[in-house]
């Protein structure tokens, strides 16, 4: 069972697994904060909790913890290693805060997989004049892939080339269908969207043991 969690501050909804769910519902610290009714997305793409409280000696603090750093650190700590220490979304959605979907990176994936400047909106992808350019970045040095006639085309391109350099640890764009309709099959692997989803109510009321998350 999967479950669909609404932001505060966005249409869009958080993805969890069942397991994840009962964790952040019940643990006791997140309910007495009221963790799970006061997600919101970040400017980053995650979903965040945050809570300011004013301190004793005057001026205010504020907690901030990112969900899916929460969960990787809680449920996928084992997999964490010395040169992956940074915690990122396989599919690059990161409300998409499914166990299978967080990864540790080392910190160079975790720069080839960031939100592109591109004004596309197609990592690797700019246009010249009438037609587009698609590069991609290898050992901080551009490498020319070709020139195309549409965006879709110059991002498909770049995928390719992405893999065979970089292997799953390469960046995909996920291309606009309404643009390139015959790329659909390829957004539907890439967003590896599942169907089966609940939502919640908000009556938590089965207690865990005493825990406290860590925020870093």
């Amino acid at each position: 069972m999967l479950y669909k969690l609404k932001l505060k501050n966005s249409s869009e909804e958080v993805l969890l697994d069942e397991e994840v769910f009962q964790f952040l519902s019940t643990d006791p610290y997140l309910k007495d904060v009221k963790f799970l009714d006061n997600l919101r997305r970040h400017s980053s793409g995650c979903a965040v909790f945050q809570k300011t409280t004013k301190k004793a000696e005057g001026g205010y603090s504020t907690q901030t913890i990112y969900l899916h750093k929460l969960i990787a650190e809680t449920f996928l700590l084992n997999k964490k290693e010395q040169d992956k220490d940074l915690v990122g979304a396989e599919n690059g959605n990161k409300l998409d805060c499914r166990l299978e979907n967080i990864c540790w990176r080392s910190r160079a994936v975790a720069s080839r997989k960031r939100k592109t400047s591109s004004k596309t909106g197609y990592t690797g992808v700019y246009k010249e004049n009438s037609r587009y350019r698609a590069v991609i970045s290898v050992n901080r040095k551009s490498i020319h892939i070709g020139m195309f006639e549409t965006a879709e085309q110059a991002a498909l391109a770049y995928n390719e080339k992405s893999k065979e350099l970089f292997g799953e640890d390469g960046k995909v764009n996920v291309i606009r269908t309404d643009q390139c309709p015959h790329s659909n099959k390829e957004n539907d692997a890439i967003r590896a969207n599942q169907s089966s989803v609940f939502t919640p109510s908000k009556d938590f009321s089965v207690d865990l043991g005493e825990s406290k998350p860590s925020t870093s």
